[in-house]
């Protein structure tokens, strides 16, 4: 710790608002829209009708460049509420229920000990098997009836309205009156212009406007409680979406957000700019909490990763803002991104696996079926097919020139530096927050039932920095180093090698003899990814006894695993059939992810 930022934290305890002057603490609200990305007027979209944001940003502050974490919500919130980076905390696959250290608090808990009032109305799926324990220490009132309006007279808020208007599921059932004209609607190159495609992006700008109501609703009952002139109001989406490659994915479509930020008079001197001014300043999901305690003149505790962008306690801008990708609903995977102004790089850790992978919940849309099945046909260009294309393991893109991502630069001579550049931001990142997504989740999840994995990548049994350059080396295909790591002491070594014959299963040239060995390994990840390697090598009945066998693992991701390499075994996999139906409950209620993905597998193959 420096001594500036010492003597900082000391000013805070003992002079709160010594860099406010007498400045009272500020309520501070939060509006929280779901799954859509900047499709707003003052983001310069002549498409969308949202008059109550493009009025709060003529009187606020625009951030140009505000990113989600993760592309996806539990994830997402998980940064939100900690300050800290799930992939640090084992928090980075979607609703995963794993605990996190005590030590790391819900931040607005730190408001409530400051005397905030500390209302959620009413979301928290906050991606940990802790949350409800902590709920109580956050929010004094957390519910859908929870109000700012119950505090005690003369004490400051925080209070959060989460608006689900917009969030994926209102396209899943087709409206046959729209306001916006499928006809005329802007549909990005990388969906084709099906009849499903245009109604489902019209159908969306209709409850963006519908959002945008919503945040007017809010807006005119803080004017209406006559707290608007204490209140600094945040609006912003939990990430981007809601259309296929957008929610879920890595590129802007999915992680860039809007974010406009509403200083009244009173606190005008600590805003950035006056009414209507526009940043391009970067600021990410991992920075809101530190934020808010900033503005609050509460101090940041020593454990949170963000960058405060407002307040006391403001720091440098930030010159890149991180995401991540983990398992999404029944289906793995694993990148990283890293986005400066300028540019997006995507580091792709299972590029085998195609952008594409069905997901129940996706394809509930009627657009998602549609693309497929045009796809299927032999009807998109080149563009558009790549979704249901194998990965390249790295990506970069030029946003200003490029604002779909849809022009891949990590191969052209003329961007080598900046790919290096971010290549090696994205390799610190990591490291730094120790990122636990180099485990197999169906190995993760044990850990985790011992010892929170925040603490286990901290203890010294984790080799970040030697796993981080190992597992780069294999998802590039260096034979030498596949070969080696067969034989790893570390089990996550062994796995990223069998998992690297797969993906370079024609250059690599690899035996299966020297796979075979671990199909009797000792951890489940290991054996099923060493099977799905030896399928690909020719031997698929020793594979799918293997896999089927994983059904009867205690281990729900490692039956997840197993299914997803199942999946992509076409008819051999049907010996597994029997087994994997044996996981499938009557009960048609049931969304476990290994249920739905068997489910899937059955269905296919009957």
């Amino acid at each position: 710790m420096t001594p500036t930022k010492l003597l900082q934290i000391v000013a805070l305890l003992f002079f709160p608002f010594l860099m406010y002057g007498q400045m009272e603490q500020p309520n501070i609200l939060w509006i929280v829209s779901e799954d859509n990305s900047p499709f707003i007027g003052a983001y310069g979209d002549e498409f969308a009708t949202t008059p109550n944001i493009d009025q709060m940003a003529r009187e606020g502050i625009l951030y140009e460049n505000a990113f989600a974490s993760a592309p996806v919500c539990a994830p997402a919130r998980s940064t939100l509420i900690t300050g800290v980076y799930p992939p640090s905390m084992g928090t980075q696959h979607m609703r995963s229920r794993y605990p996190i250290p005590d030590m790391i608090r819900f931040f607005p808990e730190f408001l409530k000990k400051a005397g905030y009032y500390t209302t959620n109305n009413s979301k928290t799926d906050y991606n940990t098997s802790d949350a409800e324990d902590r709920i109580p220490f956050a929010w004094d009132e957390s519910s859908g009836k929870a109000t700012y309006e119950n505090k005690n007279k003369g004490q400051p808020f925080f209070a959060v309205f989460n608006i689900g208007i917009s969030h994926e599921s209102s396209i899943h059932k087709s409206m046959d009156e729209l306001n916006h004209d499928p006809d005329e609607v802007p549909i990005p190159p990388y969906h084709p212009e099906t009849p499903e495609m245009k109604h489902d992006w019209a159908q969306y700008y209709d409850k963006v406007q519908a959002m945008d109501a919503r945040v007017g609703e809010i807006l005119r009952e803080l004017e209406e409680s006559g707290y608007a002139d204490n209140t600094i109001v945040f609006y912003y989406s939990d990430h981007g979406g809601i259309l296929g490659r957008s929610k879920r994915f890595m590129f802007d479509s999915g992680l860039h957000v809007p974010l406009v930020i509403r200083f009244p008079e009173k606190y005008r001197e600590i805003a950035p700019g006056g009414p209507g001014t526009r940043t391009d300043r970067l600021v990410s999901f991992v920075d809101f909490a530190p934020t808010v305690l900033s503005l609050a003149g509460v101090p940041i505790p020593q454990y949170m990763q963000g960058k405060a962008f407002l307040g006391s306690q403001e720091e440098k801008p930030r010159e890149y803002a991180y995401s991540f990708r983990g398992r999404m609903d029944e289906r793995i995977d694993m990148s990283r991104t890293v986005r400066d102004k300028k540019y997006r790089y995507i580091r792709n850790y299972l590029p085998h696996k195609i952008y594409g992978q069905y997901l129940g919940y996706l394809w509930r849309a009627p657009s998602m079926r549609s693309w497929e099945r045009e796809y299927q046909a032999g009807n998109l260009d080149e563009i558009q097919s790549q979704f249901w294309n194998p990965k390249p393991v790295e990506e970069l893109f030029d946003i200003e020139a490029d604002p779909h991502n849809v022009n891949n630069l990590a191969k052209d001579p003329a961007y080598k530096s900046t790919l290096n550049r971010m290549r090696k931001a994205n390799e610190k990142w990591m490291k730094r927050i120790r990122d636990v997504g180099f485990i197999p989740e169906a190995m993760l999840s044990d850990l985790a039932s011992q010892v929170p994995l925040y603490d286990y990548s901290r203890s010294g049994d984790y080799p970040i920095a030697n796993v981080n350059k190992i597992v780069g080396k294999i998802t590039r295909g260096d034979k030498k180093t596949i070969e080696k790591n067969l034989t790893s002491e570390n089990p996550v070594l062994r796995y990223w090698a069998a998992t690297g014959v797969t993906m370079y299963i024609d250059k690599v040239d690899i035996s299966a003899e020297k796979v075979r060995g671990l199909m009797n390994d000792e951890y489940p990840a290991v054996r099923i990814a060493a099977a799905e390697a030896l399928f690909h090598l020719g031997e698929s009945g020793s594979a799918v006894t293997v896999l089927a066998e994983s059904m009867e693992e205690d281990n729900l991701m490692a039956r997840v695993q197993a299914i997803n390499v199942l999946e992509t075994m076409g008819e051999e996999a049907r010996p597994a059939v029997p087994a994997v139906q044996e996981i499938i409950p009557e009960d048609d209620e049931n969304r476990d992810y290994d249920v739905r993905a068997a489910r899937r597998l059955v269905d296919k193959l009957q």
